[in-house]
């Protein structure tokens, strides 16, 4: 792994043109995180009038998440070789045009079209944004405090979006499309104004069999898990697709292998720290994605209540993240991030086993639902942050798209499989003529198990120094 040492971070000057840098960078971000949040409270709305099952709104989802996570690295790779500056205002103007086709359309797979082209757009903004932040702030204390800023304002628009979500579904699911449309188009010119050029690479290429290998594989997989259970899991198609996915994705690995510019350069996985970083963030945001999907249609579709009060419901999350976020880069610089990934995925574990514990047939919000809100909020206010820092830690200039195209691409992968599954085993275990929340259990054990899973990951360097500090003794 290539390492740059950075000049010392508390040199650095925040001057007006910086700040005005970090928001646009932020408006993006709001954009991201407002536009999933909306989508994801209108869901019932579309499925009623659009006539779509419980399969096909998960679409709308993963649609535009593995349009999203499946060229996240060609789209940190393009940006570090034709200039950030460029690649960012250009996927940008797509973005906007791709939401105002998405809030035109009437029908239910033209909208999911929008939502991958969206979702692809969204790759290369992303990690571009991401990069332009990391080789903006010196690494260190300038850039722990932007990144608490960048997710401060991840975690309003998120919370925004259920507010406004909840306002405009009730006027119609059309206007949780349009509304991101003025909001990139502003973004678009305060861009072209603020960031400053870069040049591009001197030398490089792009792998772009080994993005289609990658974006081909997730697609079949996705698609094989959600099939499935209305197929059979033994049945010729679904071990075919199954085979064809495991096929193409073996392929992606041995194409990186050998290209010239790999899409993926697998050394940086030599390292534990990033390694574990992306793990942490398949467990963050896969569990929380699946858990939000079950409880969008359980209290609309089930309990019938209405968009807004739905969002009102989860909004105690993001109101966390976005007053615990601003703290969290303090705590990186003074504890590092090991810690914190540990308490974020504890946090988030304890959130979905209380759930668990107490929902039975009918959660009660007060008892059940609120303190796994506030659980849940904690652990991605301690979580996002850190897990972005230690996945682009001593990373030269020159890979920083790489490495955040990584990361990213790990949250929203692991997202639309965890989705994949969730839905899937609702389909295939829950019990038959039930309507009360009895038919999400199996879901609910799942992103639970999953959320373990990276607590018990994120331990691994914390016992790994205890035990190293023993033997010293």
């Amino acid at each position: 792994m290539t390492l740059t040492k950075a000049p010392r971070a508390a040199e650095q000057i925040w001057t007006p043109r910086l700040w005005g840098v970090l928001a646009v960078l932020c408006a993006v971000l709001f954009l991201d995180a407002l536009d999933v949040s909306m989508v994801g409270v209108a869901l019932p709305s579309i499925g009623a009038d659009l006539s779509l099952s419980t399969t096909s709104l998960q679409w709308i989802v993963n649609g535009y998440v593995l349009g999203y996570g499946g060229l996240l690295l060609l789209g940190g790779r393009t940006a570090d070789l034709l200039g950030r500056r460029r690649i960012f205002l250009v996927a940008l103007g797509v973005f906007a045009v791709a939401s105002l086709v998405g809030g035109l359309v009437d029908d239910g797979n033209l909208l999911i079209a929008t939502r991958f082209i969206k979702g692809l757009a969204a790759a290369f903004t992303a990690p571009t944004a991401l990069s332009i932040l990391t080789t903006n702030f010196h690494e260190g204390p300038a850039r722990n405090r932007a990144l608490s800023v960048f997710s401060v304002f991840g975690a309003s628009g998120y919370s925004s979006g259920l507010i406004l979500g909840g306002l405009l579904t009730s006027a119609g699911w059309r206007w949780t499309f349009l509304i991101p449309v003025p909001v990139a188009i502003a973004a678009l010119a305060a861009g072209l104004a603020l960031i400053p050029r870069d040049p591009p690479a001197a030398e490089g290429g792009h792998d772009l069999v080994g993005a289609a290998t990658l974006v081909g594989g997730m697609l079949l997989a996705v698609y094989t898990v959600v099939s499935a259970p209305a197929r059979g899991w033994m049945d010729p198609v679904t071990l075919a697709l199954a085979g064809a996915a495991v096929a193409l994705l073996a392929a992606f690995v041995a194409i990186e292998r050998r290209v010239a510019h790999p899409l993926i350069r697998l050394g940086i996985l030599r390292s534990g720290s990033i390694v574990r970083a992306n793990l942490s963030m398949v467990a963050l945001f896969g569990s929380y994605l699946s858990f939000q999907f079950m409880m969008t249609l359980y209290l609309q579709d089930v309990l019938h209540w209405s968009p807004l009060r739905m969002a009102l419901a989860l909004l105690p999350a993001g109101l966390l993240v976005a007053f615990g976020s601003p703290f969290v880069g303090k705590l990186i610089t003074r504890y590092g991030t090991a810690p914190l990934i540990v308490g974020s995925m504890l946090s988030m574990s304890l959130g979905y086993a209380w759930f668990l514990l107490t929902a039975g047939s009918a959660p009660h919000y007060a008892v059940t639902t609120l303190p796994t809100m506030l659980l849940l909020g904690g652990g991605f206010a301690f979580g996002f942050s850190a897990i972005m820092a230690q996945a682009t830690q001593g990373i030269a200039d020159a890979e920083q798209g790489l490495a955040s195209g990584l990361v990213q691409t790990s949250g929203q992968v692991g997202a639309a499989l965890v989705l994949a599954a969730v839905t899937a085993v609702i389909a295939t275990n829950s019990p038959a003529g039930r309507h009360d929340f009895t038919q999400f259990h199996p879901g609910i054990n799942l992103v639970t198990g999953v959320a373990v899973v990276g607590l018990l990951l994120s331990l691994v360097p914390l016992v790994s120094r205890r035990t190293a500090g023993a033997h010293r003794g």
